[in-house]
């Protein structure tokens, strides 16, 4: 059978295109997700000499452009966590991708930033290719919304979208739910493939570049969290934010992985009501709410999620093994720096963990990924290996070398002065210079001195009962 022009194979996983087609992608291992796509467009081949001229673009040395450097105009959404994790506001002409797991509360975020811009003046147009204008119609009564002029809008095809986006003022805010679910009548494909994600992203991207609107688009994600369609789309949009949270938690993380125009890792926290989504202006307090100070095997983690100093609780719990091959659980941590530090802990600390299933958590659901956490998740695990609870008003934070050395990390002032506030006296961290008014500094250096730190607490407690008026 002959081959028909164009005609290309592409994996609705990863991307990756094949001249024929195959039961499993080479590149992701997908099986089956290799579909018969037509409609590129042909590449220009054969000598140079005989290619049609084009006309060349104007350049501008970067040497000659003089004058001060303007910030760009950002538009404010009017809630503060979002705000922060765009870097200060939307930024005119930019595309943001937004991801999720499906009723994490994405499209309640939108149509509440949505309603506060268009409350302050600003034309706010919401596109849905998922629900009907009724539908999204009763989610605005429901949080209490209808009173915004919202423009609301159920379409899938993007020559349709664009053209009608152009009738009137130019919008100061797009929300496309979802990106999977348009269509572009450039590209011969099933609405939802890769080439049809990509088209119909690219012609919203020159859209928003052209007049100056920003546009948010809503994306699915795929089994193991990333954002389903072509990696080529995270690369053309001007940031990707993710909408993190456990369905057993009522508090949701929104995550900026990348900002053309602010911070990368930068963190919202908002709580999940009745009325939507609620701002939570001291993460630190409800992550360690609920916190029992009198049980082994718990530490506070001074950390750092982009500019934002955050608290959180790390658990640890240390049982006698009763098979062959000790377990190792970890929830919110990642896996393979859990058992670097059990390993540290049993060449250079003297802790004998190798017969002990070891269980360390993350409490409130929340995921750390900086090494700062090791001198936290290190003393837990030496807390409830002794049954030694640690003092309540302590927080830690520092990396673990494998020489057992402890290593300072960045923003220690910044720790600090978190921990102050939310009435910590003490921190057990890599020597440091801290200012008037913040937490005392027990400097440690090597991973002993966490054992020695357990030793003396024992030693103290002991002391204390001795002392104490039998009853």
């Amino acid at each position: 059978m002959a081959k028909r022009p164009n005609q290309t194979f592409v994996c609705q996983a990863c991307g990756a295109v094949y001249q024929r087609w195959k039961g499993r992608c080479d590149a992701c291992g997908g099986w089956n997700t290799v579909v018969e796509e037509t409609g590129a467009a042909a590449v220009p081949s054969g000598p140079v000499s005989t290619r049609p001229l084009r006309k060349s673009g104007r350049v501008f040395p970067l040497t000659g452009l003089s004058g001060p450097v303007e910030q760009a105009p950002r538009l404010t959404t009017g809630i503060g966590e979002f705000d922060r994790v765009t870097g200060g506001g939307l930024v005119e002409g930019s595309v943001i991708l937004l991801g999720g797991d499906p009723g994490i509360g994405k499209s309640t975020l939108l149509m509440q930033a949505s309603a506060a811009m268009a409350r302050g003046g600003n034309r706010v147009v919401y596109i849905s290719g998922e629900e009907a204008v009724s539908q999204i119609r009763l989610r605005a009564e429901r949080l209490g919304l209808t009173d915004a002029p919202v423009e609301l809008a159920a379409e899938t095809n993007v020559e349709d979208i664009i053209a009608t986006l152009g009738d009137g003022a130019p919008p100061a805010l797009v929300i496309i739910d979802s990106i999977q679910t348009m269509w572009t009548e450039t590209v011969e494909s099933a609405p939802g493939t890769v080439t049809q994600v990509r088209g119909s992203a690219h012609s919203l991207i020159r859209f928003a570049k052209t007049k100056g609107a920003a546009v948010i688009l809503v994306g699915h994600v795929t089994k193991d969290g990333q954002i389903a369609g072509p990696r080529v789309v995270e690369h053309m949009v001007d940031a990707v934010v993710s909408f993190e949270g456990d369905a057993a938690q009522h508090f949701r993380i929104l995550r900026s992985v990348k900002n053309r125009f602010g911070a990368t890792d930068e963190i919202g926290v908002f709580e999940m009501g009745d009325m939507g989504l609620r701002e939570v202006a001291n993460p630190s307090e409800l992550f360690l709410s609920g916190r029992d100070m009198a049980t082994p095997g718990t530490a506070v983690f001074a950390g750092m999620e982009g500019t934002r100093p955050l608290l959180v609780e790390v658990q640890a719990l240390v049982s006698p093994t009763s098979f062959g091959t000790p377990r190792r659980a970890v929830v919110g941590w990642d896996q393979n720096r859990l058992n670097m530090v059990i390993a540290v802990l049993e060449a250079r600390g003297g802790l004998r963990l190798g017969s002990h299933d070891v269980y360390l958590n993350v409490a409130g659901g929340l995921r750390i990924g900086e090494p700062a956490a090791d001198l936290a998740a290190a003393a837990a695990l030496a807390s409830s290996l002794s049954g030694v609870p640690l003092p309540p008003e302590t927080v830690y934070f520092g990396e673990i070398g494998l020489s057992g050395a402890i290593r300072p990390v960045a923003h220690a002032d910044t720790r600090l002065k978190e921990a102050a506030k939310l009435g910590f006296s003490a921190a057990v961290a890599p020597r440091t210079k801290s200012g008037p008014g913040d937490a005392t500094v027990l400097p440690v250096q090597v991973v002993d001195q966490i054992t020695t730190l357990i030793a003396e607490i024992v030693v103290k407690n002991k002391t204390r009962t001795a002392h104490s008026p039998k009853l």
